[in-house]
């Protein structure tokens, strides 16, 4: 077989066959590109395509990049989007405006852009002919081309421009530009510009409903924060009001203990003493005198003291003094006369919660009542200091107490619980543990026993005073 009938020659169709004769066809550049690559105008055509459509992705990415602008606010979207078509439009002169009482929150209400794009804010120093679209932009008629003042002639079309921006049907704003001699405006700037209108409408609704969004938000932030402070405040008020009540009860509790302890054990106490004082009339016997003498002795100091209770419960605020000054006078009112008391302040005195103060001078009360009536001293020093952080308080005498009795009282007396016996001793331990302070017995300098509670200052739930 020769090569001829093994490899026949293909068949050119000619002209006239249908596209069924022969062999396919192959397909040619028309059919890919969609233009007849016989034409003569094929390159023509299709470099005007292409910058057509270079100028077009262009303007989109232009209009992408101003339009991203909305959160920054109204006026940085304005101004963008007026250098979008300035630049896509390579302008002489343009123009954006807003309709009079349209958008109200859009600022500036107009943006007028020169040669080379520089803008210009004073209208006196603009041609005429744009000061006066300026004017009817700001009318609700410059966007629409029937209202232009100039003559609309095909010259006139090739470099004039006017663009609506229409938002739910109604026209809020316009563009209007002129471009330069070499620069025609064709059906592509008519569409970018259009779709740069519409969305521009919808950037601007958008920027006034984000502003209007944070002017809300900071309204109702601010409006949260008078909440949360009036409701501090009220919480406050709330707590004194507690607080006021709580200190009413308790002192409504005091008077009437004091007063039923005037009118009750005081009297008793009087009527005891003055039976002894007859009844020591009445003996010879020196003896017996002598145990009479002791019994009027403990009545008169019983009364003493009964006084200095009564005092103290009817004088818990003290006249609103301080914690050195209310020790002071507590060490001069109803102390037995053979009981010398000195009080000492060191440190800086600190001013503490009311609580604090009344708790302390109440353990002071206390310890120098046990020194009078148990420890048979003649000597009392009352020291209150004031050191780095904490306050501490501490009564010595000069009696025969001692530390490790009086720690395994007060230890056998918690353990008993609640009873009469040695209730100060108790109450001394727990008003201190509440201040976060300690309570601690040791031998004093001056021969007797010493009393010392540590309490640290700022305690915590500690109310400032």
């Amino acid at each position: 077989m020769t090569a001829a009938a093994r490899f026949p020659r293909r068949r050119t169709p000619s002209p006239a066959a249908g596209p069924q004769a022969g062999f396919r066809a192959r397909p040619d550049l028309d059919a890919l590109t969609g233009l007849r690559s016989g034409k003569p105008s094929f390159y023509p055509e299709y470099r005007v395509g292409l910058e057509r459509l270079t100028r077009v992705i262009l303007a989109l990415d232009r209009i992408s990049a101003a339009l991203v602008r909305t959160m920054e606010g109204s006026e940085a979207l304005v101004r963008a989007v007026a250098d979008a078509a300035a630049d896509h439009l390579s302008a002489d002169w343009l123009i954006f405006g807003l309709v009079e009482g349209e958008l109200p929150d859009a600022a500036p209400r107009h943006v007028v852009l020169g040669p080379d794009g520089v803008e210009w804010s004073d209208l006196h120093l603009v041609p005429d002919r744009v000061r006066r679209h300026v004017e009817l932009l700001q009318a609700g008629t410059g966007g629409d081309s029937s209202h232009d003042p100039e003559t609309h002639d095909p010259e006139t079309q090739r470099r004039h421009l006017h663009v609506p921006i229409r938002l739910n049907g109604r026209t809020v704003g316009g563009f209007v530009a002129w471009t330069p001699p070499d620069r025609e405006i064709d059906d592509t700037d008519h569409s970018v510009l259009r779709i740069l209108a519409g969305q521009t409408a919808s950037a601007l609704q958008n920027c006034a409903l984000l502003d209007r969004a944070e002017r809300l938000h900071a309204r109702t932030a601010a409006q949260a924060e008078d909440l949360r402070s009036r409701n501090d405040e009220l919480t406050r008020a709330q707590q004194a009001l507690g607080a006021a009540r709580q200190r009413e009860v308790l002192d409504n509790e005091r008077h009437r203990i004091a007063r039923e302890l005037h009118d009750s054990v005081t009297q008793y106490a009087l009527s005891a003493g003055m039976h002894i004082e007859l009844c020591r009339s009445e003996v010879a016997d020196p003896r017996l005198l002598e145990h009479l003498d002791t019994a009027k002795d403990l009545t008169r100091r019983a009364v003493e003291q009964l006084r200095s209770a009564i005092y103290a419960l009817n004088d818990d605020d003290h006249g609103g003094k301080d914690l050195p000054s209310m020790l002071r006078q507590l060490s001069t009112v109803h102390m037995p006369d053979e009981l010398r008391v000195e009080v000492t302040i060191g440190g800086t005195p600190v001013p503490l919660g009311h609580e604090h103060e009344q708790s302390l001078f109440r353990i002071a009360g206390e310890a120098l009542f046990n020194t009078a009536m148990h420890a048979s001293a003649s000597r009392a020093v009352v020291r209150l200091a004031y050191t780095g952080g904490r306050v501490r308080l501490s009564v010595s005498d000069d009696g025969g107490a001692s530390p490790e009795q009086i720690r395994r009282t007060m230890r056998a007396a918690a353990v008993r619980g609640p009873s009469g016996e040695h209730r100060g001793l108790v109450n001394m331990d727990a008003r201190a543990r509440e201040m976060g302070g300690t309570l601690r017995f040791r031998r004093s300098r001056i021969g007797g026993l010493q009393v010392q509670v540590d309490v640290p200052l700022g305690t915590p739930g500690e109310e400032p005073s």
